[in-house]
């Protein structure tokens, strides 16, 4: 019986490296997943704020006012993005412990989170939006709602 022990014990002890590797391989996988969607998504933010000064074809007078609505797409857009990873985690470990009360105190926190984002954008977007035709109005409006998004995940 003894005999069994010692070698139940030996494999146990031979095994845990591999768990031990195993685990630090899914920690740097997880890692590395978590460095593409980041650059994923700032590739996204950067081809959608493009895409909108293209649809725009603003004007050389027009252009000084592009910068600062620029920037704050770009900050919110960040900004965003690191809240969304916060309240996921969030969220997760609430429903684990079922706190729902925290839960929709979380939700709350996002919404006001995303309106004071939105009062930013609109602010920088007065100046140049009032300098503008029917036409850029019109697209405006089509593209800023691509970029600012209805999905879930916002």
């Amino acid at each position: 019986m003894k005999k069994h022990l010692i070698l139940a014990a030996m494999a146990a002890l031979l095994a845990f490296p591999a768990v031990s590797l195993s685990a630090a391989a899914e920690s740097t996988d997880a890692a590395a997943q978590a460095k593409q969607a980041s650059e994923d998504h700032a590739t996204l933010v950067d081809a959608k704020i493009a895409a909108l000064k293209t649809g725009l074809k603003l004007t050389t007078a027009q252009e000084k006012n592009w910068e600062s609505l620029e920037k704050v797409l770009r900050e919110v857009a960040a900004t965003r993005s690191a809240r969304k990873a916060e309240a996921r985690q969030q969220a997760s470990d609430m429903l684990e412990k079922d706190e729902v009360i925290a839960g929709m105190k979380l939700g709350a926190k996002l919404l006001k989170a995303r309106s004071e984002d939105l009062d930013k954008v609109a602010e920088a977007a007065a100046p140049l939006f009032s300098s503008m035709d029917e036409a850029q109005k019109h697209r405006f409006a089509l593209l800023l709602h691509t970029f600012a998004g209805h999905s879930a995940d916002q």
